[in-house]
């Protein structure tokens, strides 16, 4: 096991073990290039309590070219039927968000009292990004083996999240190691399933290797979720995700690529609030009573009382001395060392047995 990392800092918070989990709200398609719309999702991601916005850098030009060739265009048994049939640069050129947005919208996230990032997908978008001044970076799952881009992420020196996908171990361990060889220091991993389904197979998830990820990493782990629902994420941060991140929707009726499996601002508000309560219920290791009420009820325990009448001079029995409830008498563990001793004064049934009795 590698020596583990076991936080990363973005804009002075503390991100890891023992930390509240970091909670992204994922833009991706989803404002259906509504600039007013994009305000709103900023807005509404802010009112449901989430840590952060994410969106994503890039163009139809820096990602892909315009070609129909067989090798550009869309198919996949379980893909969005919107994405069938299109070939990449008319998928990315309703999906892309436009880069004159994103200075503003970074400064109305902050303004609201959240980060926002992106996720960068060519050279020119990282350099883009690093005039917005933006604190950490996110590496989409599909770039994991882009190794040029990777070192120029890393070389901002910034925290970087990157998402493993369907990567192999090898791919993950590559890419790790080039971050860490250009300058990353803080990196944070998360076990990201693509399916991008409306109704994901829990059998799909694997959420043990968000714990794997932890231990043979040595890195902050956590758990980006391209599907429906908020189950998985929550049980995901039971399991110790330290980051989730969530494609984000005001509604899914709403025109985009990402529509079915994004989730709403109530659906956000749920998983953050259920998040948030598990946290404190989980707290931290923790003996002895926690409020006032377990203080009170240790009064509930056993401890050693004369059940009959004794006489001074007396010897303490098997049968006028038991270990009973309340715990207002000497704890059991002295039974043994007071049996044969002698009462040093009367002693009345149902007095808590004490030191100050005993000859």
């Amino acid at each position: 096991m590698k020596k583990r990392s076991s936080h990363i800092t973005i804009a002075g918070r503390k991100i890891g073990s023992g930390n509240p989990c970091f909670i992204v709200a994922e833009v991706s398609a989803n404002h259906g290039q509504d600039y007013h719309r994009v305000v709103r999702m900023v807005k509404q991601a802010a009112a449901s309590g989430v840590d952060a916005v994410k969106l994503q850098t890039y163009t139809p030009d820096t990602m892909t070219i315009d070609s129909h060739k067989k090798w550009f265009l869309v198919g996949g048994e379980n893909n969005p039927a919107s994405w069938k049939n299109k070939n990449l640069y008319d998928l990315y050129k309703t999906a892309y968000t436009p880069w004159e947005w994103q200075p503003k919208l970074k400064k109305l996230a902050e303004r609201l009292g959240i980060l926002l990032f992106s996720t960068p997908f060519d050279a020119s978008a990282v350099d883009f990004l690093e005039r917005m001044r933006v604190s950490c970076y996110k590496v989409a799952s599909y770039e994991l083996t882009d190794i040029p881009l990777l070192k120029r992420i890393a070389r901002t020196r910034k925290p970087v999240i990157l998402s493993v996908g369907f990567g192999n171990l090898a791919e993950i361990a590559l890419a790790l190691k080039t971050l860490r060889a250009y300058g990353a220091r803080e990196i944070a991993v998360l076990h990201c399933v693509t399916g991008y389904s409306d109704r994901p197979k829990l059998e799909d998830m694997n959420l043990s290797t968000i714990m794997d990820i932890r231990k043979r990493f040595g890195v902050v782990a956590g758990f980006s979720d391209n599907n429906a629902g908020i189950e998985t994420a929550i049980a995901a941060a039971a399991y110790g995700a330290s980051i989730i991140e969530k494609h984000f929707i005001l509604d899914r009726r709403d025109p985009s690529p990402d529509a079915r499996f994004s989730i709403t601002p109530a659906e956000m508000k749920l998983m953050v609030e259920t998040i948030r309560g598990m946290e404190k219920s989980l707290g931290r290791p923790h003996y002895g009573p926690s409020n006032a009420t377990e203080a009170y009820n240790k009064r509930f325990r056993r401890s050693l009382f004369v059940v009959e009448d004794v006489k001074r001079g007396e010897r303490f029995t098997l049968k006028n001395v038991r270990s009973i409830r309340p715990a207002f008498g000497l704890p059991p563990k002295f039974l043994d060392q007071v049996i044969g001793k002698t009462a040093k004064k009367d002693i009345t049934k149902g007095t808590p047995l004490r030191l100050g009795l005993i000859r």
